[in-house]
C-alpha cells in the first residue's frame, strides 16, 4: 500500500499565499465594508422609492463614513499594517 500522502501533514493555504497577505480580513476592513454595503444598499432603495433624493444623499454620506471609519480602525491598529501588504 502506498503511504506517500497518508504520512504527509494536511497542508493549508496560509496568509501568504493569497495576493497581498491578509487579503483584506481585518476588522477594519469588515466593519468598512458593512458600513459601505448598508450605504449602497439604504441609495438603491431610495432610488426604487421615487427616487427619494433626500435618503439618496444620506446614504452617499453613509458610504463615505464606511471608508472613513475603516481608515481609522486601520491607524488604530486593527487592520492591516502597510508592511503586511505588497
Amino acid at each position: 500500500m502506498d503511504k506517500t500522502t497518508a504520512d504527509q501533514p494536511v497542508a493549508f493555504e496560509s496568509d501568504e499565499g493569497h495576493a497581498g497577505g491578509l487579503h483584506g480580513s481585518t476588522p477594519a476592513a469588515w466593519t468598512a465594508v458593512v458600513i459601505v454595503l448598508l450605504g449602497f444598499t439604504l441609495g438603491a432603495i431610495a432610488m426604487v422609492m421615487g427616487p427619494n433624493w433626500v435618503l439618496f444623499w444620506i446614504s452617499v454620506a453613509i458610504a463615505l463614513v464606511g471608508g472613513l471609519v475603516g481608515k481609522v480602525m486601520q491607524l488604530l491598529g486593527f487592520g492591516a499594517k502597510s508592511s503586511d501588504h505588497h
